[in-house]
């Protein structure tokens, strides 16, 4: 049976609408950054990237992808805010404004010292500046920087933080509302301030590759782009702090994760569990850029933060020739240390996945039960997950079938999902 002439179109309509959606998970930053450096107003550039995405949504389908789809945006967007201004019948002062500032950047720029590690010409950290500005409250800081830096969508959000959509969406609301009330600069503060921002970077970048690591929804495993631009972000920003041992962690942390991501997926983008992966692609330049970074982290001495703990986890991994030939002992060691310094029902969910390893599925499934008993992890798809796969090791099949099939629902993933269901259905 041919296809009608609607079903064509209706094809095309989603293949365009998979597009604008990558684009927006790609670009969304930068062309937020671009639009709050032009309008002054964080809140209200992130309104007219939304609108310019719409426009994108009603003409795309009928007109085609542009060639540039983020300069497109971009443009819309632009014009949209001089038309915003026109109306208010204040373009010409604003045009001068904006010429004064272009100027002045110019002055600044021919003037500034190369090698000065204050000077930094990157908008996207600019933006992450803002979205921890002070004046916010940390949740509302990483609501925000998550939903514009990293183009999460609030359901996303909500997931990663086992909290309502409602209330995530609330947050973000306030907090631009309070960034124009107080009329933040987009602008990386002066290095005094550095300090009282930095905790909230560092934690919001640690998120943002989480997600990218593993995607919390839609029907990629991964986000590789995502997991990208994190790491050239805390890159920037150890450059910009040398001497902070959180910096130079979270990068190590990052690196020796993201040398794994060329064996976590097959041909189709299915996933591939650790034991079933291929050690021959992973990354060995990333790995070693990973175990310097952990260095330069340790030579700063003061011990080791949770995400040198977590590096150091990682660097088991990384150098282990086979799930076998790892030193199962030291990551229990390792995930019992960084429970005393940043203790969490995931970090506990981890260390009895290591516990597993190393000495077997039943005192990992103790620690497990205590978890659920605890309710701390409700909703967690992991929770049931990793009890399925202890259950199973143990011979309990149906019981694994029950937890396999539990942790299916509760995914967001699709190919975490499917992944779960082929598990329960076996």
């Amino acid at each position: 049976m041919t296809d009608q002439p609607g079903d064509a179109m209706e094809r095309s309509t989603t293949s365009v609408e998979r597009s604008i959606a990558a684009v927006w998970r790609i670009e969304s930053a930068k062309i937020v950054a671009t639009l709050t450096r032009m309008v002054g107003d964080f809140g209200h550039a992130e309104d007219l990237a939304q609108e310019a995405l719409i426009d994108a949504l009603r003409q795309w389908p009928a007109e085609g992808v542009p060639r540039n789809p983020a300069a497109w945006l971009t443009a819309v967007a632009k014009r949209k805010a001089i038309d915003g201004w026109r109306r208010q019948e204040r373009l010409d002062d604003r045009i001068a404004v904006i010429a004064h500032d272009l100027e002045r950047e110019q002055a600044d720029a021919a003037d500034a010292d190369p090698w000065d590690p204050d000077a930094i010409d990157d908008d996207v950290l600019r933006l992450v500046f803002v979205s921890c500005h002070p004046v916010l409250s940390r949740e509302a800081r990483v609501a925000l920087t998550l939903r514009v830096v990293a183009g999460l969508s609030t359901e996303q959000i909500a997931r990663a933080f086992l909290v309502p959509v409602a209330t995530v969406q609330q947050r973000i609301v306030r907090a631009k509302k309070t960034l124009s009330a107080a009329n933040v600069p987009f602008e990386v503060p002066p290095r005094e301030e550095y300090a009282e921002r930095l905790s909230a970077i560092f934690g919001v970048l640690y998120l943002i590759f989480n997600e990218a690591h593993a995607a919390s929804s839609g029907a990629d495993w991964m986000r590789p782009d995502l997991g990208e631009e994190a790491i050239r972000l805390t890159r920037v920003l150890t450059a910009l702090v040398p001497k902070q041992r959180d910096a130079h962690s979270l990068l190590a942390l990052m690196e020796l994760t993201a040398a794994r991501f060329p064996a976590r997926v097959d041909a189709k983008g299915e996933p591939v569990l650790l034991g079933d992966q291929d050690r021959s692609r992973w990354d060995r330049g990333r790995i070693s850029r990973g175990r310097a970074a952990l260095a330069a982290a340790d030579a700063l001495g003061g011990g080791r933060t949770a995400y040198g703990l977590q590096a150091a986890i990682a660097e088991c991994h990384a150098v282990a020739a086979s799930v076998d030939d790892t030193d199962w002992d030291r990551i229990v060691v390792l995930y019992e240390a960084l429970g005393r310094i940043a203790p969490s029902p995931v970090v506990e969910l981890n260390r009895a996945a290591a516990v597993a390893m190393a000495t077997g599925p039943a005192s990992a499934l103790r620690i497990i039960d205590r978890l659920a008993a605890s309710d701390a992890l409700r909703g967690y798809h992991l929770l049931p997950a990793t009890r399925g796969e202890m259950l199973l090791r143990l011979g309990r099949r149906e019981e694994a079938r029950s937890e396999f099939a539990t942790a299916a629902r509760l995914a967001g993933n699709e190919r975490e999902r499917a992944l779960l269901e082929a598990k329960a259905s076996e």
